[in-house]
């Protein structure tokens, strides 16, 4: 609960309170859409997440931003063609990263209640840094895909 606490700025709180305001979006919490190589966030679902209530896969790679009323917007990659390519989480995450920076026309994002998002990361131009890496881990062994996990918490590429 303490890493919790202090990744989400509630360390002066009592635990009754963290668990009534449970919220991801936070002064970490990259807001507005991203330029291109531009910073924006990392997400996994929490558990007020409704699975049923859009088409996320589990398994997904979650990328968004804050809106100044305090929602996400997420765009999210899940590999439903089952594409090579797209099989290692991080290279989904980016595919969704690229959609977000472009604002390419696509029907993989959605307009969110932030508490039904855990800001876990972030991703950039350069690469993703993972700061909540366990988080994934459960995300991706729910969808038994812990194959596709990444081996470290920092992810470069090249340049494109």
């Amino acid at each position: 609960m303490a890493a919790y606490s202090l990744l989400h700025g509630y360390q002066n709180m009592s635990a009754e309170n963290v668990i009534g305001s449970i919220t991801t979006y936070s002064k970490d919490t990259p807001v507005g859409r991203p330029s291109i190589d531009g910073r924006a966030g990392v997400f996994v679902p929490t558990e007020f997440f409704e699975a049923g209530a859009n088409s996320i896969r589990k398994g997904a790679g979650i990328v968004g931003f804050g809106n100044p009323d305090g929602s996400l917007m997420i765009y999210f990659e899940g590999n439903r063609f089952d594409e090579s390519a797209l099989h290692k989480w991080e290279n989904k995450a980016r595919k969704a990263y690229d959609r977000m920076v472009m604002a390419a026309p696509t029907v993989s994002k959605v307009k969110i209640d932030a508490k039904m998002m855990e800001y876990i990361g972030y991703i950039d131009g350069t690469g993703i840094t993972l700061r909540v890496p366990e988080k994934l881990a459960d995300w991706l062994r729910a969808a038994d895909a812990m194959d596709t996990a990444p081996e470290n918490t920092v992810i470069t590429w090249g340049k494109r």
